[in-house]
């Protein structure tokens, strides 16, 4: 088994976020393991593309360059990719859990006979003994995600496949430059010798994307509601203090499930992870699928009439009392104090 890999996702011809944190994150285990971190790429006019990876420290991207490969169909990537991993034989392979990564993620494991963990929050390396089999493994990608129902966190191993597979959120890793004029090695693939008529069965007629109205994830400051607002009603409040704050509107998935909020704004395990400078939660318990997705924030404020609910474990401050009450008065204190 050779390298770290990461299958970078485009979209208007950039790549988009998780990849970049994915590689960002790829480059961290490959430096630990000693060893290489590449890129794989698929799509049309693909010229330079490089140039948006080699700064997150890729060694090596492959490109496969093809119009038959844009828009993104399941069979026509899954055989360049299985065909390349075939050849290449990389010990872990990254994606993000996207629509794309949720499609193509399992279909390549299955053909490999490879073992896929989705929706991690955590990636590690490790060692592993096997008493019964008598066996030590060394440097296994330790793949860490809530499991049944968020009560526990499962550690995952796959001590005899390859490649260790994992997908990974949207905002769970950050996303940093190693180096701005890293240079790496461009490799190109052969599209034209793999894809076969029986991978081009499925045609994108149309494509239309329309473009979310709300943008938590890169809000500053969230306000955040959950079950505890009591009703859709209840949560004009935070709209309100979002307001005054200059701040976007999160939810709880409790609090959308209920119908309270949009789908788009739920944070955490199942929503989107988030890193604002100050998260305001409130009425929200604090459950584990719920802080996976905010807990980096760098100032968190409860406001909960629960002195003991775990949402207080990862907050800075801690405001007691029945939400319904307090906001007003944050509303009201901070106009007063900002004029």
């Amino acid at each position: 088994m050779s390298n770290v890999f990461v299958i970078c996702e485009l979209e208007d011809g950039k790549v988009v976020d998780v990849s970049l944190e994915l590689l960002t994150k790829g480059r961290s285990l490959a430096n630990e393991l000693n060893c290489k971190l590449e890129a794989v790429v698929l799509g049309k006019d693909l010229k330079d593309i490089e140039k948006q990876i080699f700064p997150f420290g890729a060694d090596v991207v492959h490109v496969g360059d093809d119009e038959r490969l844009d828009p993104f169909t399941t069979l026509p990537h899954n055989a360049v990719i299985v065909e390349l991993f075939k050849k290449e034989k990389p010990q872990i392979c990254l994606l993000g859990a996207t629509t794309m990564g949720r499609d193509l993620g399992p279909r390549i494991s299955s053909e490999l006979f490879s073992g896929l963990t989705a929706d991690c929050t955590s990636l590690e390396i490790g060692p592993h003994t096997d008493k019964k089999a008598g066996k030590e493994y060394t440097d296994l990608l330790y793949q860490i995600r809530p499991a049944f129902g968020g009560n526990i966190v499962a550690t995952i191993i796959n001590p005899e496949c390859r490649p260790q597979m994992a997908t990974v959120r949207e905002g769970v890793m950050k996303q940093e430059i190693c180096d701005a004029n890293y240079k790496g090695k461009v490799k190109t693939i052969d599209v034209a010798s793999i894809l076969k008529p029986e991978h081009l069965v499925v045609k994108v007629i149309e494509r239309h994307m329309e473009k979310s109205k709300v943008n938590i994830k890169n809000a500053p400051i969230i306000v955040s509601g959950g079950y505890g607002m009591g009703s859709k009603d209840g949560f004009q409040l935070l709209y309100k203090l979002a307001e005054v704050l200059g701040a976007e509107v999160g939810a709880s998935r409790a609090a959308v499930d209920a119908g309270y909020a949009e789908h788009e704004r739920q944070v955490g395990q199942t929503g989107v992870t988030v890193r604002p400078k100050l998260y305001i939660a409130c009425g929200i318990s604090g459950q584990i699928q719920h802080t996976a997705g905010m807990e980096e924030s760098s100032m968190v404020i409860a406001i909960n009439n629960d002195p003991n609910a775990p949402i207080n474990n990862v907050a800075d401050y801690v405001i007691t009392g029945d939400v319904n009450d307090i906001i007003p008065k944050l509303i009201k204190a901070y106009k007063k104090n900002t004029k």
